[in-house]
């Protein structure tokens, strides 16, 4: 049984444009990964804001910016796959798909291990002090309390500059 669960066993990597993100992923790679592992790597993409105007017949947003707005979000979502695919690539035996989904990452990230069902669910930290936790959140602690896979949770080390 062990050995059929290693055989189809999914790691599920939350990446960003963060460095965090990218530590993790290269650490589980590096510590957790198995020739016979499949890593899905997921990007949530905020969703665009828009703003009605005051008397609700239009958008503060031309249709010019919005589609600028719209491109950019997908162009940096491209541009984070690619630095974790090419971070992959260095482990010929893994097998890696992509997934790219919208809305807030606590929810997007709490879904798909819903859909996916995961082994594991790995992410970053940014490692926020108590104050910035409590005013911007914790994506990592709010996955680690709803999901129902175990959570890794990879600290990137300091450099010798900030110890």
């Amino acid at each position: 049984m062990a050995n059929a669960e290693a055989k189809d066993r999914k790691i599920l990597v939350a990446v960003d444009e963060g460095e965090e993100s990218m530590y993790a992923l290269s650490w589980a790679l590096t510590n957790i990964i198995s020739k016979n592992s499949k890593v899905i790597l997921l990007y949530a993409k905020p969703s665009r804001v828009i703003y009605p105007t005051v008397e609700g017949t239009g958008y503060l947003f031309s249709s010019n910016i919005i589609a600028t707005m719209d491109k950019y979000g997908n162009d940096v979502a491209d541009c984070v796959m690619e630095k974790a695919k090419k971070l992959c690539k260095e482990f010929e035996h893994v097998k890696v798909e992509a997934k790219v989904e919208m809305g807030d990452p606590r929810d997007a990230i709490c879904d798909s291990v819903e859909k996916i069902e995961p082994n594991i669910l790995v992410m970053g930290t940014h490692g926020y002090g108590i104050i910035k936790r409590t005013f911007l959140g914790s994506v990592s602690n709010h996955c680690a309390q709803r999901v129902k896979c175990p959570v890794l949770i990879v600290k990137r080390p300091k450099p010798a500059t900030e110890k």
